[in-house]
């Protein structure tokens, strides 16, 4: 398997009706984002985040107790999850092509 650095990429094209095409350009504008390819790939790796932390907490849900949970507990868990927020997304490549959009 290939690295994150030099993962082949491929070229996606989408169909987006005029509402959602100006919706993004608004969001790459106003939020930073130097392409529509660097917004679409944030989202997506959000879902992705957001899936496999769903998918922790159920299977969380599913497991048996162990222990007392203490309110520390929670605490310390807010600062892992603040740590983990706080590290930036890796550096874009030009060259990493993910979405084409069409006006």
């Amino acid at each position: 398997m290939l690295s994150k650095a030099v993962e082949a990429m491929i070229t996606l094209t989408i169909t987006l009706p005029d509402a959602l095409k100006s919706f993004i350009d608004d969001q790459v504008s106003q939020r930073g984002y130097s392409t529509h390819n660097e917004y679409v790939r944030e989202l997506i790796r959000k879902d992705q985040n957001r899936q496999r932390l769903r998918g922790l907490v159920l299977a969380g849900t599913e497991s048996a107790l162990t222990f007392p949970v203490k309110g520390d507990y929670f605490e310390s868990l807010r600062a892992k999850v603040g740590e983990d927020e706080a590290r930036e997304p890796p550096e874009p490549s030009s060259a990493e092509p993910v979405a084409a959009c069409r006006s």
